[in-house]
């Protein structure tokens, strides 16, 4: 999985063309990643994002919208929601799922090559770590092989913790 990398870092600072944010259905920012990206990215994302509201009525669950970047080193921010943890009886690895899958769509779109995605749901959404990474690498590693447009997915993990789980599973 050469397309595949794992680093410890905060995201807002990953030089790639997309980053992907873990949004809420709003798009107007939040806490944890949404909230970083948000204040890292400028007025610019919010913006967009507000825009973006007014057409569609922000972004459900699973799906994935797409802004510039702002002040941040990429040129595209992909928000994407992803599911709260509910015991895993309400669809949850499929919404996950969808997250993941329609964020490297729209980047397939905007024919970016270069993407790096947070720990999706793992934060205050309360998704269980090790499912949710097998969930993201799964996803990406099945579209890496049927698309040749993305060159590289760098997942990008706050804490210690993801990056071990990550780290393991792609080794």
């Amino acid at each position: 999985m050469k397309r595949i990398k794992v680093v410890q870092g905060d995201i807002t600072k990953i030089k790639v063309e997309a980053i992907v944010n873990a949004a809420n259905t709003s798009l107007l920012g939040g806490s944890g990643v949404d909230g970083a990206i948000h204040k890292a990215g400028g007025r610019a994302i919010l913006e967009e994002c507000q825009s973006i509201r007014n057409r569609q009525g922000g972004c459900k669950i699973g799906e994935a919208v797409i802004t510039p970047a702002g002040k941040l080193c990429a040129n595209f921010v992909i928000h994407t929601v992803g599911p709260f943890w509910k015991n895993g009886s309400y669809n949850e690895e499929k919404l996950l799922f969808l997250a993941y899958s329609n964020s490297l769509k729209l980047a397939v779109d905007n024919e970016i090559k270069t993407i790096a995605f947070p720990n999706i749901s793992t934060g205050i959404y309360g998704f269980p770590k090790k499912c949710a990474a097998k969930i993201a690498i799964h996803t990406v590693a099945d579209f890496l092989a049927t698309s040749n447009t993305i060159e590289e997915v760098i997942f990008v993990c706050l804490d210690r913790e993801n990056y071990n789980i990550y780290k393991a599973m792609l080794e």
